[in-house]
């Protein structure tokens, strides 16, 4: 039986170029990166009311519809390596796993072994979900390298396309917590005035924007308002250590590449230890002490951890909710930024 259509509606103001436009506008779950979908226009697998549409240059409009035939996955080659993993919860249909830091999710040409789809490979053996063309461990959403915390993978295509159509659909919890630079506050003019920038009851701060790849940095993403996928962030302040630095949990209602850190580091709160967004921001010695100065200027990582997961279960309709504690280097991290105050 040939796979079924992936149906997509290009959103308003389009980019002018098919290509272009089908990988903004493609749900991220599909993981269809723009080269593939130029790969499958060439081979004649895009199609606009029902003819093949070839040409990836070819023009296009808001509103129009295109059906993209996806071919059934074909094994990888990717090697399956026993590695350890924290396992919360594992059944015919699904697991949820908790991702160390420093595990990168699938192999690259700088990571060809040692990822987390190396050691589920070795933990399914072979009882596997397709996509991206490959047959792969279905994982739906994705978080960064040296982030750590929760992910759901599918073992099944119900559960497969099931969790992608909650995900497209920002139907899932997901709350991260982060330490940062400085303290969010409503109060403060400076990101009160920050374009994107606003307030939701209890002191919530929503950044809003659009997300794309940078410019002139291919591996960054930056904000944008006319261009790239929408969104949305919302962040809690949970403890701020004097003025110098937060923990902060942030409530994901859409899932973009680097999304936190790049809303973050638009707020002027970098995260504590990111070197791609945070610049050369140092905690204040001052205001918390050189121990915690040294140790927030050490971090190795990026101080962000996946710590909530709940979804519903696409087989059984159960709400299932998750929680990791973050690791032990983020738990340190907040310990020593307590400085004087714990002292």
């Amino acid at each position: 039986m040939p796979p079924s259509p992936l149906r997509v509606t290009l959103g308003e103001d389009p980019p002018a170029r098919l290509d272009k436009a089908l990988a903004r506008d493609v749900p991220e779950a599909a993981h269809l990166s723009r080269s593939r979908l130029a790969r499958l226009i060439a081979e004649g697998a895009v199609l606009r009311a029902g003819v093949a549409v070839t040409d990836a240059k070819a023009r296009v409009a808001a509103g129009e519809v295109f059906d993209i035939v996806v071919p059934e996955p074909e094994d990888v080659e990717t090697v399956a390596e026993d590695i350890p993993l924290t396992i919360l919860h594992e059944d015919e249909d699904l697991l949820v796993v908790d991702k160390p830091a420093g595990m990168v999710v699938h192999p690259a040409p700088g990571s060809p072994g040692g990822t987390l789809v190396n050691a589920l490979l070795h933990h399914f053996g072979g009882n596997l979900s397709g996509v991206g063309g490959e047959r792969r461990p279905g994982i739906v959403h994705r978080i960064d390298k040296d982030t750590s915390g929760l992910l759901v993978v599918a073992k099944s295509d119900r559960a497969h396309h099931g969790l992608a159509e909650q995900f497209a659909a920002h139907d899932v919890e997901r709350r991260y917590l982060a330490l940062c630079h400085g303290v969010p506050d409503r109060a403060d003019p400076r990101l009160a005035g920050t374009r994107g920038i606003s307030f939701d009851p209890g002191g919530v701060v929503k950044i809003t924007t659009r997300l794309a790849r940078h410019r002139t940095d291919r591996q960054r993403q930056a904000v944008f308002f006319d261009t790239g996928r929408h969104a949305v962030t919302r962040v809690t302040l949970e403890r701020g250590f004097g003025t110098a630095a937060a923990l902060v949990s942030c409530r994901l209602e859409t899932g973009r590449t680097h999304q936190i850190r790049v809303h973050m580091a638009h707020a002027g709160h970098a995260l504590i230890g990111d070197q791609v967004y945070g610049g050369r921001r140092r905690v204040s010695a001052a205001i918390l002490g050189p121990d915690a100065a040294e140790a927030a200027a050490a971090f190795p990582r990026q101080a962000l951890h996946a710590e909530t997961l709940g979804f519903v279960h696409p087989a059984s309709g159960e709400t299932l909710r998750f929680r990791a504690e973050p690791p032990a280097d983020f738990r340190a991290l907040e310990q020593a930024l307590r400085g004087r105050e714990g002292a």
